[in-house]
């Protein structure tokens, strides 16, 4: 079972790149940890290429997909952009948050694979802010405001944060209904948890990054990985003994400079230190 997030394959590095992702061997499994792209066509386009190439895909959306650029197609905001990606996927054979939750039985399983949207809710907060308006007018003055702010839509709900605080309550009750004491693999766009963020060079850029709401879902359930993107830092951290570990490829001027070659594919099941991997113990 492999994972990689944050292939952005509209630079032509980037789409290269994907076009050459093949499995390591039959039957594998491949899960994307969100921002495949931002435009519809772009999108489908990796998404389409990986489902025939990977015996199962699980795809869970990043903030990428869910901008609303000018001109794409169809012209959709907030929850119906959503829900037609997640028809797109349907259409390709490829599973969403909004599935049942697929159980992987090779190597290192059985484990139960949780794709999860839950968006962000601007409580990780930056040093020395207490409320979200604060921390938006120092994001503001610094120049460092996530594209979000201008291109990704709530609607029908009036906030961002109203749309995550549904979403992590509709998912906690699906949690809630296992009736097994299954593994699971938690795979999100964003960190269960604030601390991979503290290694941001602008830390203004955390509020954007998750919710304080999932901290202790890695404790609260038998947790075997906890896979994410959206930092463009990809390495392993552990947490309270769980695994954490970041699968994005990035921009291009991100990933060039890196030494040594990185392989993408991560293997979720396997342990070890990633790039950069250190451990830690979350508060």
């Amino acid at each position: 079972m492999l994972a990689v997030s944050d292939l952005h394959v509209a630079y032509p590095e980037n789409r290269a790149i994907v076009q050459e992702l093949k499995p390591a061997a039959p039957g594998d499994w491949l899960l994307i940890a969100g921002d495949v792209a931002e435009r519809m066509a772009d999108i489908t386009w990796a998404l389409r290429l990986l489902a025939a190439r990977f015996e199962r895909v699980v795809w869970v959306p990043g903030n990428h997909e869910l901008w609303s650029p000018h001109g794409d197609e169809p012209d959709l905001r907030g929850v119906a952009r959503y829900e037609h990606l997640v028809g797109v996927c349907r259409d390709l054979g490829i599973l969403t948050p909004e599935d049942g939750y697929p159980v992987w039985e090779g190597a290192g399983g059985p484990v139960r694979i949780v794709p999860l949207f839950l968006l962000y809710d601007y409580t990780f907060l930056p040093p020395g802010h207490r409320t979200k308006d604060s921390a938006l007018a120092y994001a503001h003055s610094t120049g460092v405001v996530c594209t979000d702010e201008y291109l990704l839509h709530p609607a029908p709900f009036p906030s961002r944060e109203a749309w995550c605080r549904a979403r992590v309550e509709t998912t906690e009750r699906r949690l809630a209904e296992l009736d097994d004491d299954m593994p699971v693999v938690f795979l999100n766009h964003y960190p269960l948890v604030r601390e991979p963020t503290d290694i941001l060079r602008y830390p203004e850029f955390a509020q954007w990054c998750g919710t304080t709401a999932t901290r202790d879902w890695h404790r609260r359930h038998r947790t075997a990985a906890m896979i994410y993107g959206h930092l463009h830092i990809p390495r392993v951290t552990w947490y309270d003994g769980v695994r954490f570990e970041e699968v994005s490829l990035g921009y291009p001027r991100e990933w060039r400079p890196r030494p040594g070659r990185r392989r993408l594919l991560r293997d979720v099941l396997v342990e070890g230190e990633g790039e950069g991997g250190h451990t830690a113990a979350s508060s």
